[in-house]
């Protein structure tokens, strides 16, 4: 099939598909007019791809996963680890974005808004930590 139907088979975009292509993680064969020709398998591994990537893995990550899915061998042990990895690094950047979030409205509450020029929240930005 070609890259279209690979595409809309995967639900990823041409542009994307050529870029998992460009990086390998995927390898379809090319005609003898030197046009892409995906397989069941690519498909497969390209609608893997977008869901690895949907939850927020790496391209390294998802090569890993990648590997892991086409080793018959393969530990889930390995696979669980990177899963896990992945979440503690969710967690963290939750964890930052609160802060960041209870940061804000404290400042956002602490202004005024009216017509005076005296803002906390300016007078935050301009120190290098915010005041709380």
């Amino acid at each position: 099939m070609n890259i279209s139907d690979a595409a809309e088979r995967s639900g990823l975009p041409a542009k994307t598909i050529r870029y998992y292509e460009e990086v390998g993680l995927v390898t379809p064969e090319r005609g003898a007019n030197g046009y892409r020709r995906f397989s069941e398998r690519d498909v497969h591994d390209l609608t893997f791809l977008g869901r690895s990537r949907a939850l927020g893995f790496g391209l390294g990550e998802c090569r890993a996963l990648l590997a892991l899915w086409r080793d018959d061998a393969r530990a889930s042990a390995e696979v669980k680890r990177i899963a896990t990895d992945h979440l503690a690094g969710i967690e963290a950047r939750i964890a930052d974005l609160r802060a960041m979030q209870d940061t804000l409205r404290d400042l956002v509450n602490r202004c005024a808004g009216d017509d005076r020029p005296d803002c906390p929240i300016l007078h935050s930005l301009q120190t290098s930590r915010p005041e709380r």
